[in-house]
C-alpha cells in the first residue's frame, strides 16, 4: 500500500518535499484515517486539520474529539474549527452539502496560508470518483464532468485516486487501526448510496471490474478532454473578432459549431437551451437578441455582438443646466462658451462639435435615441430619421443602444462622437460659440 500511493504522488506530482508541510483534511473516517497514516509513514510533515459543522449534535463532537487522537496517535499537529453550518446555509441559499463544501475549503486555504503548507491533501478514492463519473453521466454532463476526480485542482491533492475503498479498509484493518464511519450529512448520500449499493454491484454482474473499467475510461477522457479544450481555444482564435464580437461565417466554418458556440458564450452566462436558440438563428433575419443572466446577445447581419445587461440604475436622460454642469454625465462631455473670434479647433474630428450659441437656449439634455428621433445632418438641408442615419452607417444594435443625443429642447444638436445638426451650424453672423467635446 506505501508504494501504492508512494508511486501515484510521484507519477502526478501531488506533494512537496518531505520536509515541506502538508495540510490534511482529517474527518475521522476511515479514508482520511488511512490517508494520514500513509503520509505520516512515507515521512511527510502532516498538519491535520478537522471541521466540526456541527449537523449531528453529540456525534460531531465525538468525531473531533476521535480525529484529534488520531492526530495524537500519529504526532501530528491539530487544527480544528468550528461552523453554524445550517445557518451559513440559509444566509447564503445553499444546501447543506454545498455550504459544508464552501466551508470547509475555504478553511483549509485560508489555514494553508497561515501555516505555509505546501498541499491540502484530501482522502478521494478511485470509488468516489467513479460514483462522481456516473452521479454525472445521469445529470447529462459534459466532457468535464465525465473525466471523474482529478489528482490535483490548485493546492488540493488526492493521493489515494489509485485505491478503491475496500483496498483502504481492508489496509486499515490488517494495520489495527481505527477509524469511525463518515457522516452522510456532507455529501448527496441518498444518490451516491443508490449508485453503491445498488447501481454499480447490477454492473459487477456483467463485469466484475467494471469500477477500474470505468476509472480507465475516466482517464482516457481526461486525455480527450485536454484535446477538446485545444480545439476549442483553436477555434475561438478563428471565430472571436473581438471579446463581444463573433463571426458567423467563421463559426459555421468549424467542425461541431454549435459545441464551439456553447463553449464562447459559456462564459458569459448562456445556458446550453439558450445555447441552442442562438445556433438555430444563425441563418435567420437580423435583430433578434437573446439573454442570459449577465449578458445580451443580438444577432447581427454576420455577426453576433455581445454586451452586458444594462445597469437598471443608469438613467435614460440627464439635464444640463449651464456650461460647467456636466460632472454627473455618464460620460466624459465638456461644453464652453467662447466668442466666434476665438482661435477655435475647426479640424474633422467627430468627438469635437461646435454650435452657434444664440441658437440654443439651456437647459440642455443628453439622452438615448427614440424611434421618431430626426435631425438635420451636417451639410444637409433635408431632414433624416435617426433609425435610417444609423443603417446607413451600419449601426449595430448595440451600436444604436449605446448612442447619447446632445438636445436643446426637442431639437437633436449632436449625436455625440458622430455627426451635429446642420440648423445650429455656426456662420458669418455668429457671435459667440457654444464648443462641445466628448
Amino acid at each position: 500500500m506505501l508504494n501504492t500511493v508512494r508511486t501515484y504522488i510521484s507519477e502526478h506530482r501531488l506533494l512537496p518535499e518531505i520536509h515541506q508541510p502538508v495540510l490534511v483534511g482529517l474527518s475521522g473516517g476511515a479514508d482520511s484515517v488511512a490517508l494520514l497514516t500513509l503520509l505520516v509513514r512515507l515521512r511527510y510533515n502532516c498538519i491535520a486539520a478537522h471541521c466540526n459543522f456541527h449537523l449531528r449534535g453529540a456525534e460531531s463532537d465525538r468525531d473531533e474529539a476521535f480525529a484529534a487522537k488520531v492526530a495524537a496517535d500519529n504526532n501530528t499537529p491539530f487544527h480544528t474549527v468550528h461552523f453554524d453550518t445550517a445557518a451559513y446555509a440559509k444566509q447564503h441559499r445553499l444546501s447543506i452539502e454545498t455550504a459544508a463544501r464552501n466551508l470547509r475549503y475555504e478553511w483549509f486555504e485560508n489555514l494553508r496560508l497561515s501555516l505555509n503548507a505546501q498541499a491540502i491533501a484530501v482522502a478521494h478514492h478511485r470509488d468516489d470518483s467513479v460514483e462522481t463519473l456516473l452521479l454525472n453521466l445521469l445529470r447529462g454532463s459534459g466532457i468535464h464532468g465525465l473525466t471523474g476526480i482529478h489528482p490535483r485542482n490548485g493546492f488540493v491533492v488526492r493521493p489515494l485516486l489509485s485505491l478503491s475503498r475496500h483496498e483502504i479498509t481492508e489496509w486499515l484493518n490488517q494495520q489495527g487501526c481505527t477509524y469511525i464511519t463518515d457522516s452522510t450529512n456532507l455529501s448527496d448520500e441518498y444518490t451516491r448510496n443508490f449508485l453503491r449499493l445498488r447501481i454499480l454491484p447490477l454492473l459487477e454482474q456483467i463485469n466484475p471490474a467494471v469500477k477500474q473499467t470505468i476509472a480507465r475510461t475516466a482517464r482516457h477522457l481526461s486525455d480527450a478532454a485536454l484535446l477538446y479544450d485545444y480545439a476549442i481555444q483553436d477555434a475561438a482564435q478563428k471565430v472571436r473578432e473581438t471579446d463581444t464580437r463573433l463571426s458567423i461565417p467563421a463559426l459555421l466554418n468549424c467542425p461541431a459549431p454549435e459545441t464551439v458556440l456553447y463553449e464562447l458564450l459559456k462564459p458569459f452566462h448562456f445556458t446550453r437551451p439558450v445555447s441552442r436558440e442562438i445556433f438555430l438563428s444563425l441563418n435567420g433575419t437580423s435583430g433578434k437578441t437573446f439573454y442570459s443572466a449577465s449578458n445580451r446577445l443580438i444577432k447581427d447581419r454576420d455577426c453576433l455582438l455581445l454586451s452586458p445587461l444594462p445597469d437598471k440604475q443608469t438613467a435614460d436622460t440627464y439635464t444640463i443646466t449651464a456650461e460647467d454642469d456636466t460632472a454627473h454625465l455618464p460620460l466624459p462631455l465638456s461644453i464652453r462658451k467662447i466668442p466666434a473670434s476665438a482661435n477655435v479647433p475647426c479640424g474633422k474630428d467627430n468627438r469635437t462639435a461646435w454650435f452657434d450659441s444664440d441658437k440654443i437656449t439651456f437647459p440642455l439634455l443628453l439622452r438615448r435615441w427614440c424611434e421618431g428621433d430626426w435631425f438635420v445632418p451636417f451639410g444637409m438641408k433635408g431632414k433624416k430619421k435617426l433609425s435610417d442615419y444609423f443603417s446607413d452607417r451600419k449601426y449595430s444594435r448595440i451600436q444604436k443602444e449605446e448612442a447619447w443625443l446632445l438636445c436643446s429642447g426637442e431639437n437633436i444638436l449632436w449625436i455625440v462622437g458622430e455627426r451635429s445638426d446642420n440648423r445650429f451650424r455656426t456662420d458669418n453672423t455668429t457671435t459667440h460659440i457654444l464648443y462641445c467635446q466628448a
